[in-house]
C-alpha cells in the first residue's frame, strides 16, 4: 500500500484533488463544498477521492498542513538553532500562511487552522530545543515547545487583527529578548532544588 501511495501517478492524482479543492475554496465557503464538486472539478470518481482521503475534513487538513509545511520549510528550521533569526523567520511564515488563507478562509476553518499551525510549530520547536539541549528533561522540552507554539500562534492572531500597524518582523522582534532570556535561564536547570 505504501509503495502504491508513492507511485507518481497516485501522487499526481492526489495533487489534482488538492488543487481542485483549493480552486473551489476560492469560489465557495468550505461548508458549501461537496465531494461531488471536488470530483467534478478534478474529473475523477468518488472511489478515487476516497482512496486518497477519508472525507472532506481529511482533505482540508492535508491541504492546510502541506501549505503550511511549504511556508515553514520545516526541514531547514529543524537544522537551525532557536535564535532571533529563526523566531522571525517562523513568525513571518505563519503570518504569510494566514494572509494567504484570508480570502478563502471563513469561520469554519479557524479551529482546524489553529490546531494545524500549533501542531506543526510544536514539532519544530521540540526538535530545535532537543538539538540545543540534548541532555535536558524531555517533558520540560515538550512543555516549552507547547508554550512556544501556542504563544507564536497567539501572537500571529493578534498581528492579523491589525496587520497595518506593525510588520510581523517588528512585532516578534520586540518580544524576542524576553523569550530568549527565558530559554537561556531554562538551560541552566532549576534554580530551586
Amino acid at each position: 500500500m505504501s509503495e502504491e501511495k508513492t507511485d507518481p501517478r497516485v501522487l499526481r492524482t492526489r495533487k489534482l484533488i488538492m488543487d481542485s479543492f483549493i480552486d473551489l475554496s476560492g469560489k465557495k465557503e468550505f461548508k458549501d463544498i461537496t465531494i461531488k464538486d471536488i470530483t467534478t472539478e478534478a474529473m475523477i470518481n468518488r472511489a478515487t477521492f476516497y482512496y486518497h482521503f477519508e472525507d472532506i475534513y481529511d482533505l482540508l487538513e492535508k491541504v492546510l498542513s502541506e501549505v503550511l509545511l511549504i511556508n515553514l520549510n520545516s526541514e531547514s528550521y529543524q537544522q537551525s538553532e532557536l535564535n532571533e533569526e529563526t523566531f522571525i523567520a517562523i513568525f513571518k511564515a505563519i503570518t504569510n500562511f494566514q494572509l494567504s488563507l484570508s480570502n478563502r478562509c471563513h469561520r469554519g476553518y479557524e479551529d482546524t487552522i489553529s490546531r494545524i499551525i500549533r501542531d506543526q510549530l510544536e514539532v519544530i520547536f521540540y526538535k530545535m530545543l532537543k538539538k540545543q539541549h540534548p541532555t535536558d528533561n524531555e517533558n520540560s522540552l515538550k512543555v516549552t515547545a507547547i508554550m512556544l507554539s501556542w504563544g507564536m500562534y497567539g501572537a500571529s492572531v493578534e498581528w492579523r487583527r491589525n496587520p497595518d500597524t506593525v510588520s510581523p518582523e517588528e512585532m516578534i522582534r520586540s518580544a524576542i529578548p524576553y523569550i530568549k532570556n527565558g530559554i537561556d535561564l531554562g538551560s541552566q536547570g532549576p534554580v530551586l532544588s
